[in-house]
């Protein structure tokens, strides 16, 4: 396996992180009883998060985008390095 490009993957993750994040607000959404309060609270673990308002969904895909691009440009940067070596 070759090099990665360090900007595709961190897209890539990008992309991933924020499908993931709307889904999961959709399923919880959908849930109730303790499954739901379990779900609404690893969600509001975001920062400034609640549920059902934009700003927040806003801030929330803000905050997933960020951290998945810098994951993926670590994972992809720790992988270059290892090829070099």
């Amino acid at each position: 396996m070759g090099k990665l490009s360090i900007k595709k993957y961190s897209l890539l993750c990008v992309a991933g992180g924020e499908v993931a994040f709307a889904t999961c607000l959709i399923y919880g959404a959908t849930l109730t009883g303790r499954f739901a309060e379990f779900h609404h609270t690893l969600f509001e673990l975001l920062p400034g998060f609640t549920w059902f308002s934009a700003g927040s969904f806003i801030i929330g895909a803000i905050t997933v985008g960020v951290w998945s691009g810098l994951g993926g440009a670590y994972i992809a940067w720790m992988h270059n390095y290892s090829l070099e070596r």
